[in-house]
């Protein structure tokens, strides 16, 4: 999503929430192609605006 975050820039909690979400996308997709994973995939950008909000001030 934002390409001026970078790992670093997250906080301890969100590095481990953002592993955790991405678990969740990986065991989701390998039940098959037609997986929704939008309501995750939107969790984790709201991670990253957060963090960006937090960078830029």
């Amino acid at each position: 999503m934002a390409d001026d975050i970078e790992f670093s820039d997250f906080t301890a909690g969100e590095k481990v929430r953002i592993v955790a979400l991405t678990a969740r996308m990986a065991k989701r997709g390998a039940a098959g192609p037609n997986v929704d994973l939008a309501d995750l995939k939107r969790r984790i950008e709201r991670i990253e605006r957060d963090a960006l909000r937090r960078k830029q001030k």
